[in-house]
């Protein structure tokens, strides 16, 4: 098993330390563990998120992972990443910093509109506008070429999902990761907690469009990699749908 999609303390929404997530890891029976927790960003107007790492934090992110990864490195493969947004005025940021670090990935994990200092949550109920201009910020993120994958393609909260604007914008958004190669993700943190993530009637466009699927189990507690049965529950249902799950995804050079 491989997992690319977990977070640590530094987002001040999970608990643990990344040791222990290893050693759950390990236990549980994966391969490769990837660290991408969220990012942080320059904000300009000095905002402060409440949901993400400081800028002056990520050194050290980098540095416990890295040692980490050596520790471990003949018991699992430990990956170090960033889950990001599409933020405009930030991506030149983003690719310097990436390669500051020499980050193995990133993550593709919109939650916001234009940045989270005065953009609308996503998860939050949605309009038609508003569908459109989640679905043209994730397709100008994956355009720019940095995202390995995209977590939570779903997660925009539009109530009426079998309306033909649901599927006018998601057919546009899976359309793009074919085009572009890029997985998908089937998100285990949303599927345990019973959110409005991920749902069939944008997994059923998935595979109108031949998609490829990658689990993602979105870790905020060692706990969340000690259980198992989600995933594989979640792989059951994935192959039941006639869709191509993978678990490898495109590393930085």
């Amino acid at each position: 098993m491989k997992n690319y999609h977990s977070h640590t303390t530094r987002c001040m929404h999970a608990t643990g330390t990344e040791e222990e997530y290893i050693l759950a890891a390990i236990e549980a029976g994966y391969d490769t563990l990837g660290f991408s927790d969220h990012t942080p960003w320059p904000y300009k107007s000095g905002y402060v998120s409440s949901m993400r790492m400081k800028k002056e934090e990520l050194e050290n992110y980098v540095t416990v992972l890295t040692a980490l990864k050596e520790k471990y490195k003949d018991q699992i493969q430990i990956l170090i990443g960033l889950e990001c947004e599409y933020f405009p005025e930030y991506m030149d940021w983003l690719k310097v910093t990436a390669n500051k670090y020499h980050l193995d990935y990133l993550i593709l994990g919109n939650h916001f509109d234009d940045t989270d200092e005065t953009g609308i949550y996503f998860g939050y109920p949605v309009n038609e506008q508003s569908l459109k201009k989640y679905v043209d910020n994730c397709i100008k993120g994956l355009e720019t070429g940095l995202f390995s994958y995209i977590a939570h393609p779903d997660l925009v909260n539009y109530a009426n999902l079998e309306d033909d604007c649901y599927h006018e914008q998601m057919m546009r958004l899976c359309k793009t990761c074919k085009a572009l190669n890029i997985p998908v993700e089937f998100n285990l943190l949303g599927y345990t907690a019973k959110r409005n993530y991920p749902n069939k009637t944008f997994f059923r466009i998935v595979k109108e469009v031949g998609n490829q699927v990658i689990i993602g189990v979105d870790a905020h507690s060692k706990g969340a990699l000690e259980e198992t049965s989600s995933f594989n529950n979640a792989k059951a249902l994935l192959e039941e749908m006639g869709l191509e799950i993978v678990d490898e995804i495109r590393l930085s050079e």
